[in-house]
């Protein structure tokens, strides 16, 4: 069953590889390889969630490489190679003939590899590498269309943003092995350790979550991947890289909560985002622009759910979502080439026009609003009630961000259900039944997963995913919640935008993302490029005239040793010399090789010899 668990994370990655590394040359075959390699490792996932499997090997002295498939992320490799799976299908009609088929349909299996090893990985090394190969990878995606510089921005800014959050794994990895009680570093050790260790590692695992997850203040990155492809955008805010983050969170809630602050932290920023973020999806006038919002606020029911203990909840949430959300950003782009705009009012009778888009979007659109009896009405009362038993309050805040989604979700179906304008008399082709079947078949999931949040199947979940007991929703939490989501939908559509008519002073804030990421760019990017300046004018200035003024008295000094003191260096050397050479003739003097002469030599020097001892003494 191991081996089964090493395929499952190998397959995307290596196909993945192979197809991106082969360019244009494979663009041919690429899509139909991609869907076969997402629908196998579809079954592999199926497989290993059942068997439970555990598969280690040696990487590092003392840091083993790990991957599971238990509770959490058996649930979370299904939802990710199933998403996976139909928004590959779907690409291959939206990605025509004339793009980089194999580079894109490599890189996304590439990116669903590298997700499918981070929810898998047992121990930090492994989390790390794939948390890498995913930001890298969804870069690439982002910018797929990279001769347009405002996408190739677009992909830098969602980099640069995502990969300083990250900087907080590597700050709970050295902090874990310094503590010395989570020195595998292995993710169920990490509660062990205590003191100062256990605040850093906390600290570092929230803010790395919060980037991930584009939750407060980091969620401006997630407008910017709007520059990607349709496909990209389905699969990154849907069931990979945007709920890494709350993954991560929902996987280490022991920790959070043995911090005793990580908790409440987590759960406010979470609640503060899907209701601040709620409102900036109502702000907005552009469909994918409110999709993205949307997904920070409903991303941030999952980061409640962690803080606020309800594991099951947020994991129910998050399968929920994905389904809906990719359901949603599918039709968007089917429209998107159809109709060649995504603005809200451009879209006026783009359901009536493709009516299976058109119903599958009412169905992703009402889950999102939390309409009974779709999936993600009860999902988020499973959640809440958990809120409610930690802090009334708390659940008084998700409730009101539920209800802000019904305001967003029932605008966007309100403009693409009313009728277009009598000049506009565009036909269109009805969508290819290789789109349709898995618009289908998310809509179908979208209904059909809100068994999971009841009896038996949540208490299923709840023993799969183990520790404790949480709370269920009482028949009053489900009823209030579905009431109000109904309430809310109904009174946007019957008014309309007139409902939504606000003063702009209040509506433009919201609508630029609450100029987020200019006030990122005003208090972190700025003065830090200033500083790179200054530190370059100074290198310039200072360290590179100090260097070169060295070198030239380096120089000059040569120059000088090279005039003065190389002649009395030589001239002593030559003295020297020159005695050597006197000496040697008049050592050759007495050498005559007559041996009466030798004899006299030797009496003068004994007598010699002889005087000086006599003085001596």
């Amino acid at each position: 069953m191991s081996a089964l668990l090493w395929a499952l994370v190998a397959l995307p990655l290596t196909v993945g590889t192979l197809l991106a590394v082969a360019g244009r040359p494979a663009d041919r075959y690429a899509p139909g390889v991609a869907v076969g390699t997402a629908v196998a490792a579809l079954g592999l996932a199926v497989t290993v969630a059942f068997g439970h499997p555990r598969a280690a090997a040696p990487l590092l002295e003392g840091l083993p490489a790990g991957l599971a498939a238990d509770g959490l992320s058996g649930l979370m490799a299904v939802t990710v190679t199933a998403v996976t799976a139909a928004v590959l299908l779907f690409s291959v009609v939206d990605i025509g003939p004339g793009e980089a088929r194999a580079r894109f349909f490599g890189l996304m299996l590439l990116f669903g590899g590298a997700m499918l090893t981070t929810v898998t990985a047992t121990t930090l090394p492994v989390l790390l590498m794939a948390w890498e190969v995913m930001g890298a990878t969804s870069w690439a995606l982002i910018g797929y269309w990279w001769r347009d510089p405002e996408r190739g921005d677009a992909a830098n800014t969602a980099f640069l943003t995502t990969r300083a959050a990250d900087l907080g794994l590597y700050l709970a990895a050295g902090a874990a092995l310094a503590s010395g009680q989570a020195g595998s570093l292995a993710l169920e050790d990490l509660p062990d350790a205590t003191g100062t260790w256990s605040t850093v590692i906390t600290a570092g695992v929230i803010a790395a979550a919060f980037g991930k997850s584009a939750q407060l203040p980091f969620s401006f990155w997630l407008s910017r991947a709007m520059q990607g492809p349709s496909p990209v955008s389905a699969l990154l805010h849907s069931a990979t890289m945007v709920v890494a983050g709350a993954y991560l969170l929902l996987r280490l809630e022991p920790l959070l909560a043995q911090s005793g602050w990580g908790g409440p932290v987590v759960a406010w920023t979470g609640a503060v985002t899907a209701v601040v973020l709620g409102l900036v999806a109502v702000a907005q006038t552009d469909l994918k622009q409110l999709l993205a919002a949307s997904t920070c606020a409903q991303i941030g029911f999952m980061v409640l759910a962690a803080g606020s203990g309800a594991v099951t909840g947020g994991t129910l949430q998050l399968i929920a979502h994905a389904a809906a959300k990719s359901l949603a950003f599918l039709v968007a782009g089917a429209w998107l080439t159809s109709l060649g705009g995504k603005a809200l009012p451009a879209l006026r009778g783009a359901a009536r026009r493709h009516r299976t888009a058109g119903v599958t979007f009412t169905v992703a659109a009402l889950a999102l609003a939390g309409v009974p009896p779709l999936s993600l009405w009860a999902a988020k009362d499973v959640l809440l009630a958990g809120a409610l038993e930690d802090d009334m309050a708390l659940y008084l805040a998700g409730l009101a961000g539920a209800v802000i989604s019904a305001v967003y979700s029932a605008k966007a179906l309100w403009f693409v259900w009313q009728p277009a304008s009598a000049r506009d008399d565009r036909t269109e082709e009805p969508l290819p039944y290789v789109t349709r079947l898995p618009l289908a078949v998310l809509a179908v999931a979208c209904a059909a997963l809100t068994v999971t949040s009841f009896p038996p199947v949540r208490d299923a979940v709840q023993r799969v995913l183990g520790g404790a007991v949480q709370p269920g929703p009482r028949a009053w939490e489900f009823a209030l919640s579905g009431a109000l989501a109904v309430a809310v939908s109904a009174a946007v559509w019957i008014r309309g935008p007139q409902l939504l008519a606000l003063p702009g002073r209040i509506t433009s804030p919201a609508s630029q993302w609450l100029h987020l990421e200019t006030a990122a760019r005003t208090l972190l990017v700025h003065p830090v490029l200033r500083l790179a300046d200054a530190l370059a004018a100074f290198d310039d200035r200072v360290l590179d005239r100090a260097v070169e003024g060295t070198a030239r008295g380096s120089v000059r000094l040569a120059r000088w040793t090279d005039a003065r003191a190389e002649r009395l260096v030589d001239g002593t050397v030559e003295g020297v010399a020159d005695g050597a050479r006197a000496l040697g003739r008049w050592a050759r003097r007495p050498q005559t090789g007559q041996l009466h002469q030798y004899l006299a030599q030797a009496v003068a020097v004994f007598t010699v010899l002889a005087v000086v001892l006599v003085l001596v003494r």
